[in-house]
């Protein structure tokens, strides 16, 4: 998917969503664990309820890593299962060099081969440029590099202050992103910004203007959509927002769908607001 066809799918359906399918088989349902695959039944019926409200999914690959050998193939059913609309990630957080990233990136690109055909993979960027280029090898695929975190542990190397080239001081973060611009354009890399450091958004803007960013924290985690929405959106939204716990699990009886229909509507009910207001 390209970046224009995915501002497309968000001016379609006037939502920036990104459904987080952290599918927990402790969370689920209870009535749903008595069939053959109750991890892929509850992300089916997710996906049927909000698919007309999100742009993108992203499974947290190690909920289904957990699972072993059956949890790899709940997630390839549930791929398979996204509509071919919406942008899917593959949210493994990996980071490692030459083969052995190849491989990491045939895992989730290369579908003759291993069956997944996700449209991005999330990469960690504490390597350097050899841990994400082989992932961009891949034409049409995206690289989301994790850039600023909404974790607690983010303080302890993302916002180091270092020296810039300029004798500023910067963060980690921003070297990250500076950097990482020389590998891949803005059709091939976005960036994971944690909805909790809204504050952030405006100087990261500056850095990458152009790039889309995967914004995580926002909902049960606190983060503020009208902020980020405010001080992070470009001419083509540039934003991917991500919704996990607030919509999926949003009631854990019969009704876990509705529910969770109900909840993605809210969200993008308030996304179509934004959209207008901010929309450079």
């Amino acid at each position: 998917m390209t970046k224009q066809e995915l501002f497309e799918q968000i001016q379609l359906k006037k939502s920036y969503l990104c459904v987080g399918l952290d599918t927990d088989i402790q969370k689920i349902p209870e009535h749903l664990l008595a069939g053959e695959d109750p991890v892929f039944e509850f992300n089916r019926q997710i996906i049927d309820a909000t698919h007309q409200y999100a742009v993108a999914y992203k499974p947290n690959i190690a909920f289904y890593e957990a699972l072993g050998a059956k949890g790899w193939i709940s997630l390839q059913k549930t791929l398979e299962y996204i509509p071919k609309e919406c942008f899917t990630i593959a949210d493994a957080k990996r980071g490692d060099i030459g083969n052995t990233s190849g491989l990491y990136a045939r895992a989730f690109f290369d579908k003759e081969n291993s069956g997944l055909d996700f449209d991005s993979v999330t990469v960690a960027p504490y390597m350097g440029e050899d841990s994400v280029t082989p992932f961009l090898d891949f034409p049409g695929k995206w690289v989301i590099l994790l850039a600023l975190t909404s974790n607690t542990g983010s303080k302890d190397f993302q916002q180091l202050v270092l020296a810039g080239s300029d004798n500023k001081e910067e963060f980690l973060f921003e070297k990250v992103i500076k950097k990482s611009r020389e590998w891949a354009d803005t059709e091939q890399l976005m960036y994971v910004v944690g909805a909790t450091k809204a504050e952030s958004l405006t100087k990261i803007r500056e850095l990458a203007p152009e790039h889309f960013l995967l914004v995580p924290g926002v909902g049960a985690q606190g983060g503020s959509l009208q902020e980020v929405s405010e001080f992070g959106m470009n001419k083509h939204c540039g934003l991917l927002v991500n919704s996990s716990r607030a919509i999926i699990y949003a009631s854990n009886g019969e009704d876990f769908a509705q529910k969770a229909k109900e909840e993605a509507l809210k969200v993008q009910t308030e996304m179509a607001q934004y959209l207008a207001m901010y929309l450079k």
